[in-house]
């Protein structure tokens, strides 16, 4: 598949959550529900996956973790908040800039349909 269509399918699966659940709950529940629904789908999926940051030599574990990757090449960051922020973009970029990644999406649950 493509990363077109692997996004599509994402967005597919973020969209169907949502209308189950609605806006208003923990992003840690938005989260369990996508991973579950890609997983269903097919898609090799991990959560939280570590993301060490290497300066110069060292490789340090300072604590990020992406929400979700998909495939090993898409970044979901899954958000429950009223409104987006530039920090919630530089985040997901952030990521995106560690691992090499081409694609990253983010996904706020948070808002009506």
């Amino acid at each position: 598949m493509t990363d077109n269509e692997i996004s599509g399918s994402i967005i597919g699966a973020a969209i169907e959550v949502h209308k189950a659940l609605g806006p208003g709950l923990l992003e840690s529940a938005y989260k369990e529900c996508l991973f579950y629904k890609l997983v269903q789908s097919g898609l090799y999926v991990e959560k939280e996956r570590g993301m060490p940051l290497i300066f110069e030599e060292v490789k340090l574990d300072v604590g990020y973790r992406i929400d979700i990757l998909v495939e090993n090449r898409i970044v979901i960051e899954v958000k429950s908040v009223d409104v987006l922020n530039d920090i919630h973009l530089a985040q997901t970029l952030t990521y995106m800039k560690l691992g090499n990644y081409r694609l990253g999406l983010l996904i706020n649950f948070n808002v009506l349909c």
